[in-house]
């Protein structure tokens, strides 16, 4: 019987001492509003994160039940994934290198934990940066890099692959592979159409992930046909939704008239039921969009807008801000017409983005900030996107998954990333109010979480003095 008793007793101080045994994590955040981007349910949870991964998600926390060194208070914040921006552009030559790095920090203070590089002339730098954030020996977002851009002989852009030939087309993909390029991007300024057909489907043969500007020399059906896994800007998507797009596309083969002078043509002869059918082709074809309707708004205004006061135009150095004065003087040296025109085309995007919402197809957001793109700031710019797709009429909800959960799903990252899930990576913005409810409450950040790095805002802005930034927010 003693012994039966002394069992009993080292069977209870082993449960006890085993029911006394912390589970440690690396971070956690306590009771927090967490936002399910695809539902748009707000669940109040504690997040527990290890190794830069989310580990599990509880409605309940159990005093005493495990530790960390880190750990935030989420209560009456909301949680969900950090932001993605789905277009940006480091580039300017070897003289703006460190302009372009100076973005980095720009986008973790705004919450932005990815962003997808849309091609350049930086590229050894590009992935030098990449590299470096992985190893959290340089503060900045994840990039994910389409490195050169593919285009035709005496490209617009510095830096592009040039495809001439049949031949040349292999030379450039095995050139991006060679760099371990994230996805493919093509440009449209000089490169033939049927070259930037057969350029798509050789990418697709080889599995890699397509986008880009597309040649008015082609139909829009060609290229959604010969694999193009994302459209960039709706130019395109405009083309295909005219009643005569054949005849515009033969007109522009044959020098009638060029890509500007065509938009007064393709808004005249948009056509409903030729739109239901390009959103249907783009919807089951699984090809993204990126809208693009910010940096609209500000190129289409530069005649009545002064940026000379924006907060963000003081933290861009000098060699960037004079790669905005090409834009700047077009439009003022262009015709009241012209500007007219500008500004009309730029109404009648807002109302086809809305329109392509509806229909399913999928949209991202993207700010396409850097260099050239005048007054379009990085990390701001993606907020100001956010805004003005819910400005078109699309959704609060919709204009955030536009941003990481359609961003992941386009770059087929989406076991990693996308929402707040175990087991993803806890790239995760803490916000002090409700986007659902206002979406210009994304500016509203708290904190960035960069697996398992905490960043606030405010020490961010006060490295790079721009208290400003925050509070003009």
């Amino acid at each position: 019987m003693k012994k039966l008793i002394g069992v009993l007793l080292l069977t209870f101080v082993i449960i006890s001492c085993k029911n006394e045994v912390q589970t440690s994590y690396d971070l956690i955040i306590e009771n927090g509003n967490v936002i399910d981007i695809v539902s748009g349910n707000i669940s109040n949870q504690s997040i527990f994160i290890n190794e830069g991964r989310i580990v599990k998600l509880s409605n309940s926390v159990e005093e005493n039940a495990y530790t960390s060194e880190i750990v935030l208070d989420g209560t009456d914040k909301y949680i969900l994934p950090g932001f993605w921006d789905n277009h940006v552009h480091f580039r300017g030559g070897d003289s703006l290198i460190q302009a372009n790095k100076e973005f980095l920090k720009l986008f973790i203070m705004n919450g932005i934990t990815t962003v997808r590089d849309a091609g350049g002339d930086l590229t050894s730098s590009v992935m030098a940066w990449k590299q470096q954030i992985e190893n959290k020996s340089l503060v900045g977002p994840t990039i994910f890099s389409a490195g050169p851009k593919i285009d035709g002989k005496n490209a617009t852009w510095a830096g592009s692959l040039v495809v001439e030939t049949e031949d040349d087309i292999s030379v450039a993909l095995d050139s991006l592979q060679a760099l371990n390029v994230d996805f493919v991007k093509l440009y449209d300024s000089r490169i033939s159409g049927d070259l930037y057909l057969k350029t798509i489907q050789e990418a697709t043969k080889r599995g890699l992930i397509t986008s880009g500007h597309m040649p008015f020399t082609v139909e829009l059906e060609e290229t959604i046909d010969s694999g193009i896994g994302c459209i960039e800007h709706l130019y395109y998507v405009l083309k295909g939704c005219s009643s005569e797009e054949k005849q515009i596309t033969e007109a522009i083969k044959n020098g009638e008239y060029g890509f500007w002078a065509s938009m007064e043509k393709l808004i005249a002869t948009y056509q409903d039921s030729t739109a239901e059918n390009t959103f249907k082709s783009l919807k089951e074809h699984s090809t993204f969009v990126v809208p693009t309707l910010h940096i609209g708004n500000v190129l289409s205004y530069l005649d009545e807008v002064d940026h000379e006061k924006d907060e963000y135009l003081k933290l861009m150095l000098p060699g960037i801000v004079k790669t905005y004065e090409g834009r700047i003087r077009r439009s003022l040296n262009s015709s009241e017409q012209a500007r007219q025109n500008r500004k009309e085309l730029n109404s009648f995007f807002k109302s086809l983005a809305k329109l392509l919402s509806d229909a399913n197809v999928k949209l991202l957001a993207g700010s396409d900030s850097g260099a050239s793109n005048s007054y379009t700031y990085p990390g701001i710019s993606l907020h100001q996107e956010l805004e003005a797709m819910v400005d078109a009429g699309i959704s609060n909800l919709e204009a955030l998954q536009n941003s990481a959960y359609n961003g992941s799903q386009f770059l087929k990252k989406e076991s990693d990333y996308g929402t707040v899930t175990a087991g993803k990576i806890s790239d995760l913005v803490i916000l002090n109010s409700n986007p659902l409810d206002d979406i210009s409450n994304t500016r509203d950040i708290e904190f960035v979480i960069k697996g398992n790095d905490v960043f606030n805002p405010e020490i961010i802005a006060n490295e790079i003095n721009c208290m400003e930034c925050i509070i003009n927010k």
